[in-house]
């Protein structure tokens, strides 16, 4: 039963992550083509069934895309649009708050996570590892006594979601270690430490490194 145990666990290990890979690859395929009109299908077009080229169509979409909009006469077509979804109600909020995340995240220059901290969470004597995402707002920096800054803290194993705090900038201490470094070991739960930190690096103080947040 150990050997049976052992082995079987060992394979599971292997596959797991390959077919959890697979799938999320063909859901974000699926999803994809799925946005492509009856009338674009290969079927629509050529009669036949031609797998994946709702997909392609998508990404040759997306790709013509960003070039015309990259450009003058696009860029003045984007602004417009975006002036039009502006003045819908429902259409404005929902459009401006995914935009606002997407410009954040994927656009080049962005930086939605400067920096892996350590910080006491959800009580005092509990760690856990956090992103360090800039400074409160005007607002609510008025409002606040001392120096305070952004941070994310990620649920595990899914880091997609998590808690958005604001707290003293002593509070929190800045890591050695990369983003995705710490990604990656918030996704394992803390089983996969990070080969480069054995053994651990000297955390440093989040006065250190004011200047991030800035």
């Amino acid at each position: 039963m150990r050997f049976f145990k052992r082995y079987f666990i060992t394979g599971l290990l292997i596959w797991l992550p390959l077919v959890a890979t697979i799938w999320v690859l063909t859901v974000l395929a699926r999803t994809l083509g799925s946005m492509v009109p009856a009338f674009l299908s290969p079927e629509a077009l050529f009669g036949v069934a031609i797998p994946g080229f709702e997909l392609a169509l998508v990404l040759c979409i997306i790709l013509f895309t960003g070039l015309f909009c990259a450009n003058f006469i696009g860029s003045a077509i984007l602004s417009r649009w975006e002036a039009l979804l502006g003045r819908i109600p429902l259409v404005r909020s929902i459009y401006n708050s995914v935009k606002q995340v997407g410009d954040t995240v994927f656009a080049p220059n962005g930086q939605a996570f400067r920096q892996a901290v350590l910080v006491q969470y959800p009580r005092q004597g509990a760690w856990t590892i956090a992103f360090l995402t800039g400074v409160p707002c005007d607002e609510i920096a008025g409002r606040l006594v001392g120096d305070y800054v952004s941070i994310y803290v990620p649920t595990t194993p899914n880091p997609t979601s998590g808690f958005f705090l604001m707290m003293p900038r002593t509070d929190i201490q800045v890591l050695d270690m990369s983003v995705e470094t710490a990604l990656k070991y918030i996704v394992s739960m803390g089983v996969v430490a990070p080969s480069a930190l054995t053994p651990p690096p000297t955390v440093r103080s989040a006065s250190a490194a004011g200047d991030i947040a800035q």
